[in-house]
């Protein structure tokens, strides 16, 4: 099976894991709040303090992950900090895959979108769009699965 890391391991991420380490696969789950480790674990899942605005802090995190979700669709926030999240904090994380063992990206929600599209055509890392409403649990979950297991080849 695979690992995969969950960029923004809240509530929806908490979620995943469970299904994903369910269905055999290694997980682990970012969050920028320490006090918000134990439900990470709680969900299966391996927590890693770091923060989507410092990419810097998620390059261990990266160790041995086949596949990484970006859940930042609903992040919310100072506008320009949320911007800069969807534009260059994201542009630099994938330039930083290349040099990871990732093999594919699941990419929630609207920002960010081209971002994501143009560093897939430019590196030729695998990437799955999650389209889905988060709001819809029961059509968020089964899609956000569903791209995990494309990226895999299931």
């Amino acid at each position: 099976m695979a690992r995969v890391l969950i960029v923004g391991c809240g509530c929806r991420g908490r979620t995943l894991a469970r299904e994903l380490r369910a269905a055999g696969h290694a997980v682990r789950g970012t969050t920028r709040d320490p006090t918000r480790t134990e439900a990470i674990a709680a969900a299966g899942a391996e927590p890693y303090v770091g923060n989507p605005d410092r990419v810097a802090t998620l390059m261990e995190a990266l160790t041995g992950v086949t596949i990484l979700c970006w859940l930042m669709g609903t992040a919310t926030g100072d506008a320009e900090r949320v911007a800069a999240l969807h534009q260059e904090r994201l542009r630099m994380l994938w330039e930083k895959l290349v040099d990871t063992p990732v093999r594919g990206v699941v990419h929630e929600g609207a920002s960010g979108r081209q971002v994501a599209l143009a560093a897939h055509e430019t590196w030729r890392i695998p990437l799955e769009l999650l389209d889905a409403d988060p709001t819809e649990h029961e059509r968020w979950l089964p899609a956000a699965t569903a791209a995990v297991d494309r990226l895999l080849g299931g």
